[in-house]
Formats: structure tokens, sequence, C-alpha cells
């Protein structure tokens, strides 16, 4: 089968990858009668990855354990399929978004009750989620020093570049939404967010002398929240189906022996990972809530995290898990979200760039001294506004961090890390949502915006009340 029929249309050349898309739809099979049997979703979810993980593991053991798997004719058609399911399940949910959060944001404020201040909820949530950072970016300084990353080896020069770095300033005017619909269209979540305030205000301030002119604006944003909220929880359902080619679909798609070259660095971010995760379920019982609870409650938006690689596209399920289960009001978990989706990443702009930032200065001989440290940790902090929640960000951030400390000419050093980013950025992601969910909960406790029965599991939430 060597047309330009199977090669470039059907991607269909080998028998092999007919086999493996046999096998997904055979799991699919299974997982569907999972769901019949009304087993429980994060079991469902947990079981999805485990499938997900031993699939990829045996389409690498089918090809040999290539060093570039996507090389293999059909690993790479296996990815293109498999990628149809992955990455159109993302699609669905990044199609939420916008219309989710812009809708959810107007709709707290016009039901928003007398006293209570955005400005200071916004200040509080920003200053949460950079103030996790920073101590991500400390714990990925002491973890990279710890494991010693770029004193004994030297990676080798590739063909990586350094990305183009924005000012602070350019990237804080850049979240105003001169354009609404153009913010929209490129996702700028805050600058949506933005917008959405400025009508829910003015609704809100409307509704006193003008309630009869405005109400119809406020029934179409009830109405269009619940249609909305119908649409996120049929796609929801879908999720450990795409869990599967997912995680299938990256552990296939990188070589082992890429893997081996960077191994050091791969087990220290885990470790920062561990550590920091530890650290946010530290804050949750700070405030009075059981963090094993938390994590049950939660486990769905972390798993698909980590499987997915786009804090972004888990939006929708980690407002769905805020509220349902962890009992937190709506509107705070939507604004908390979208704002935690966009700034003040504990994984992609506070451990990865610190730990990156400590190789390639052993790398170099740039001596770790009081200054350099407290240097870094700032630039950190600054760089972590406006850092997107999509896949690759992290590259984003490690370049204006390294070109903030002056070693932006040293960026083609950790080529190898690139190499085997999605590895890295399937925990950075986890723990950028979790770093979300755990600001989400600080905010919500200090607005007693938590219904403890939800949490703890004595109730359910009604329809009204959701």
């Amino acid at each position: 089968m060597t047309s330009s029929f199977f090669t470039d249309f059907l991607y269909l050349t080998d028998i092999r990858t007919v086999i493996f898309i046999a096998i997904l739809i055979a799991l699919f099979f299974v997982m569907k009668q999972f769901e019949k049997k009304k087993v429980k979703f994060s079991t469902r979810m947990l079981s999805a990855t485990a499938i997900g993980l031993v699939l990829g593991l045996l389409i690498q053991v089918v090809g040999g354990f290539p060093d570039v798997p996507m090389d293999v004719p059909f690993i790479a058609e296996i990815n293109k399929w498999y990628g149809l399911v992955a990455n159109g399940f993302m699609d669905l949910l990044k199609m939420l978004v916008v219309p989710l959060i812009f809708f959810s944001i107007i709709r707290v404020i016009i039901n928003m009750k007398e006293g209570e201040n955005l400005g200071a909820m916004t200040a509080r949530t920003l200053l949460t989620l950079v103030g996790t950072t920073t101590i991500a970016a400390i714990i990925g300084l002491i973890i990279g020093n710890l494991f010693k990353l770029g004193v004994s080896t030297t990676l080798m020069e590739g063909d990586v570049s350094i990305r183009e770095v924005s000012s602070i300033v350019d990237t804080l005017r850049g979240l105003i939404p001169s354009n609404p619909i153009a913010a929209m269209a490129e996702g700028n979540v805050v600058a949506v967010v933005i917008f959405a305030a400025f009508l829910g205000i003015a609704t809100k301030r409307q509704t006193k002398k003008y309630y009869d002119v405005v109400k119809p604006f406020i029934d179409f944003v009830e109405a269009f929240y619940k249609i909305i909220l119908s649409v996120a929880m049929t796609i929801i359902k879908w999720m450990p189906y795409a869990v599967i080619a997912l995680l299938a679909n990256t552990i296939a798609g990188r070589g082992m022996s890429a893997l081996g070259q960077v191994f050091d660095f791969i087990i220290a971010l885990y470790v920062g990972v561990a550590v920091m995760f530890v650290v946010q379920l530290i804050l949750i019982a700070m405030n009075g809530l059981n963090p094993f609870r938390y994590v049950k409650n939660v486990l769905d938006a972390l798993v698909l995290a980590f499987t997915s690689r786009s804090s972004l596209g888990t939006l929708p399920v980690s407002i769905e898990k805020l509220t349902d289960n962890v009992g937190l009001d709506n509107g705070t978990a939507t604004f908390v979200g979208s704002l935690g989706s966009n700034a003040g990443m504990n994984g992609c702009a506070g451990l990865y760039p610190a730990l990156v930032a400590v190789m390639v200065a052993n790398m170099t001989g740039t001596p770790i001294d009081l200054s350099f440290i407290a240097m870094l940790v700032l630039v950190i902090a600054l760089a972590s506004f406006g850092i997107a929640g999509i896949p690759g960000s992290a590259t984003m951030a490690i370049s204006v961090v390294l070109s903030g400390m002056g070693m932006g000419a040293y960026f083609p050093l950790i080529a190898g890390v690139i190499a085997v980013d999605p590895i890295l950025d399937m925990g950075r992601t986890m723990l950028n949502v979790n770093g979300t969910l755990t600001t989400a909960v600080l905010i919500g406790k200090k607005y007693n915006h938590i219904d403890k029965d939800v949490f703890y599991g004595r109730k359910t939430l009604t329809e009204d009340e959701e």
C-alpha cells in the first residue's frame, strides 16, 4: 500500500496501524461497558490512564523502541489516528472555554450580593497564584542543586532557538481587550474575563433604575449559561475514552533513548512536582479542609491535566469538580480558574524554569550565589503573568527567564530537555492545575464560598445551587 491514496489521504500503509486502531476501538468498547455498569467516573479515569500507558508501551515494543519513533511510518500513522480522538477531545473542551467563562463571569457579577468586592478577590487570587509559583521556584532551585543538574553532563546543542520575549509591560497591555472578539478568537482568557466583568458590572448597575430594560439580557445570560453547562457535561463524559488515546500517543511518540539522555532532569522535575504537590495539600489543610478528601474530589481534573498537558483545556473539568465535588460556588470557581489558567502556573512558570536555570548555570560555570537566587525568583515571579495554559507555554517561560537572567545565548544547550518536553509537561501541567484548584479553594474559604457538606460528600448540589 504505497499509493498516495494510502500514504497521504488514509494514512494507512501498514497492517500494524490497522491493528492498533482496532485495539483502540476495542478498548473504547470496554470503557463503554464500565460506563453501563455504573463504574465510578474516577475509577474509569484511572483505568483509562493505566490502559493508555500500557498501549503506548506496546506500540513502542512493536516498533522495536526506535530512537526517533515518529520516523517509523506505522507509529506516525497511529499518532495521527489516535490524535483524532485525543486532540479532537481537547478541541471540544477548548471550544467551551470562552463561552463558559464569558457567561459565567457576567452571571456571577449580576448575582453578586451587595458588599462583595470583585477587585479584592482579583488581587487576592493573583497574589496567591504568584505566591505559590514563587514557592515552586524556590523548590526548583533547591532540587536542581541537590541533583547537581548540568554539573557532570553537557547536552549537545540543537537547533532550538530562543522564543521571542515580550516585556512585562507589553505582556500586561496584551491582556487588555482592545478587541473583545479577537480576544475570544485567540483564547485570551484574561481579556475575556475583563470584558465580561465590565458587562456584568454595567448590567448590575443598570438593574437599579432600568431593571425592565436589562431583564431580557439577564434572562439570556442565565439561559445560555444553563445550555453551555449542559454541553460541557456531555463532553466531559467522553473524557476516559480520550485519556487512553492521549497517553498512548505521548508514550508511543517519544523514544526511550531520548529519555535516557536527560533522565536526571526528568527525575528532578517529578520530585519537584511531588514536593510542591505536598506543599499545596498543606495549604489546603491549613485552611481547615481534609487534603485527602480534596484530592479525591478533584482527581478527575488532575488526571486529565496529566494526560492532556493543557491547563486551559482542563478548565471546564476543573470548574465542574470545584463546583460539584468541592462545594465552591460556581462564580468563584470560574473566576479563579480563569485567572489560574493564564497566570501563576506553579509547574510551567515556577518549578520548571528554576530547574532549567540551575542546569544552564552549572553547565556554563555561572555561580549560583545569593544574587543569582534573588534575581531568579524575581524574574520567575514577574514572568508568571500571562503564560497561556496550553502545551508549549513552558518553553516561552524558560525563554523569558533565561533572557531575564542574562543567559539567553545558552538556550540551545537545553535541546535535550526540549526533546522530551511532552513527558515533562505531563507533570508540570498537573501541578499547574492543582495550583489553580488550590488557589480556588483558598479564595473560597476566605470568602466563605465553600459548602462543606458538598466537600465531604454529605450532600450533592441541586440544579439551582449549581
